[in-house]
């Protein structure tokens, strides 16, 4: 069973609230109201009710389709953030030289979506996913064989010739002057 709550008109960016919402996707409900009890960031508060009402929302839900739901066998399945409109007040902030900027008042939107299925199990860090030859494209497979040119390959040309002329000298002895530059001296 999945419920989903909304947030609208939070005060404070889009931007920040992510950083808040990030700490709590993937996690058990109890855990992701602990980390937002304890969270020093102003959205963290709206956040919070959000969740809150998306717990009320899972047992409504519930008990209208005549389940049984445990809260606490709920987890955050998306939690995300939109930017909401920005208020243009009529307020001037002084700036260097001069000059002034407007204050703008920031809103967003905070949707979460709280789930009992089972939770994906999550990848470790050294392993990887292995795709099959068939699924790659023949493209990607190209460009990672292929070398860059242009201003950008530029400098790393220079240095790969340095080193190609630094390895030819060393596995060459150097020759002993010749008869030229005697003639040199003489004339």
């Amino acid at each position: 069973m999945e419920a989903t709550a909304s947030a609208k008109y939070l005060r404070g960016s889009a931007q920040k609230a992510r950083l808040v919402v990030d700490l709590i996707r993937g996690k058990d409900v109890n855990q992701a109201l602990a980390i937002l009890r304890f969270t020093k960031k102003r959205a963290a508060l709206g956040i919070e009710k959000c969740m809150r009402s998306a717990i009320a929302n899972a047992n409504e839900a519930a008990e209208k389709a005549n389940v049984s739901i445990d809260p606490d066998d709920l987890w955050v399945r998306t939690a995300f953030v939109d930017r909401g409109p920005t208020k243009n007040r009529r307020r001037v902030r002084p700036a260097p030289q001069g000059r002034a900027y407007r204050e703008q008042r920031h809103f967003c939107h905070v949707t979460i979506s709280l789930s009992n299925d089972a939770k994906p199990e999550p990848k470790v860090k050294g392993e990887k996913a292995v795709p099959s030859a068939s699924t790659k494209p023949a493209k990607l497979a190209e460009s990672k064989t292929r070398k860059r040119g242009g201003a950008a390959a530029a400098p790393r040309a220079k240095k790969a010739a340095s080193k190609a002329t630094e390895s030819e000298s060393a596995e060459k002895p150097a020759a002993k002057p010749t008869a030229k530059k005697a003639s040199k001296k003489k004339s």
